[in-house]
């Protein structure tokens, strides 16, 4: 039977703040849309784990934003796995769903060789990136920090404390789970912690207490407000993996088990859902750059142009004619006039 908080609290994203100390946060579980997320490839387990914590990422992060289109997380290393990204956008109205996407790159072969007790550490060094596009007329922010800390979440942990001077933490789970009389599927959970906007620090300082110089916490924090922060994170320490998973703890349960003494406040939470944001006129947009020639060298035996969306599997052809700054039809084949 389904347990009515899984029902309730299946792919949303709750936002809370811990009124005793200031500090802000959101608590995350993912369930049927990891599951989608997941299921359009075929991936090893340990790239799977690192597709679902960078969705969980996206999740909490995406919501903190006044986002009015995407946001953006891309991985980029030099191991197996090559690449990982995630989008979350925007709800199209208000009180409605935000769609998420993600996905992988990787080496089979490579990673056939590689050892998997450390997913992290099959991405290589490399970089970390947060972009945000607020859409047509607006230039995107991209933010990038170095591959460090030994996860992903420890990654967006760097990124908040040196281009945002945010101090903020994540706790973060995610596995293949079975309750009893369902199938096996993947489900996470996550919980992020945030200090609300302070004093900037000095931008003659040089550089912060972290490894290689990267801004910490401590560099950020001072008297009370430090105490606050490392109150509120001594008590999320106490997390367990099944608590921030679920589905049988709700998100709300969660809050008084951590943080009872902390006062814990909620707001209303933002439903999740899979949603990719491909069609046949955004892969025709991303060819008309194209010549005709080029095009030619993209043409497949049978005289057709294929894609396929990386994000959700979808599959399109196209007739290369009308494809490119040179095409001669349109999408529906009739002749395009040329201008004398």
């Amino acid at each position: 039977m389904t347990n009515i908080n899984q029902i309730v609290w299946d792919d949303t994203v709750l936002p809370f703040q811990l009124d005793r100390s200031g500090v802000r946060g959101r608590v995350a579980r993912l369930d049927g849309v990891l599951e989608h997320i997941l299921s359009r490839h075929d991936y090893p387990a340990s790239v799977a784990a690192l597709v679902a914590e960078l969705a969980l990422l996206a999740a909490l992060i995406g919501p903190t934003v006044k986002l009015r289109w995407k946001l953006s997380l891309q991985v980029r290393g030099n191991g197996p796995v090559r690449t990982l990204a995630a989008d979350f956008f925007a709800p199209a109205e208000e009180g409605g769903p935000a769609r998420m996407r993600a996905w992988a790159s990787f080496d089979a072969d490579r990673l056939h060789d590689a050892p998997t007790a450390d997913p992290f550490g099959l991405i290589g060094e490399g970089y970390f990136a947060i972009l945000i596009d607020q859409g047509p007329g607006n230039v995107p922010y991209q933010g990038i920090t170095p591959l460090s800390g030994g996860s992903l979440s420890a990654c967006a942990q760097t990124y908040f404390a040196q281009s945002e001077q945010l101090p903020t933490r994540f706790a973060l789970a995610q596995a293949r789970s079975v309750l009893p009389g369902d199938r096996e599927r993947w489900r996470a959970g996550g919980v992020m912690l945030q200090t609300l906007p302070g004093q900037p620090m000095d931008p003659a300082a040089a550089g912060g207490s972290g490894l290689g110089g990267l801004i910490e916490a401590a560099d950020i924090l001072q008297g009370g407000e430090s105490e606050d922060w490392n109150r509120a994170n001594h008590l999320l320490d106490t997390v367990d993996a099944l608590e921030l998973i679920g589905p049988t703890v709700a998100p709300t349960d969660l809050l008084v088990r951590l943080f009872h003494e902390e006062t814990p406040r909620v707001f209303d939470p933002q439903r999740v859902e899979f949603g990719c944001s491909c069609s046949p006129d955004r892969v025709r947009g991303t060819l008309s750059i194209y010549s005709a020639k080029d095009i030619a060298h993209m043409t497949t035996a049978d005289g057709r142009v294929t894609a396929d969306c990386q994000f959700c599997g979808a599959h399109y052809e196209f007739d290369p004619r009308s494809l490119g700054f040179e095409a001669t039809i349109d999408e529906n084949g009739d002749p395009i006039e040329v201008a004398e």
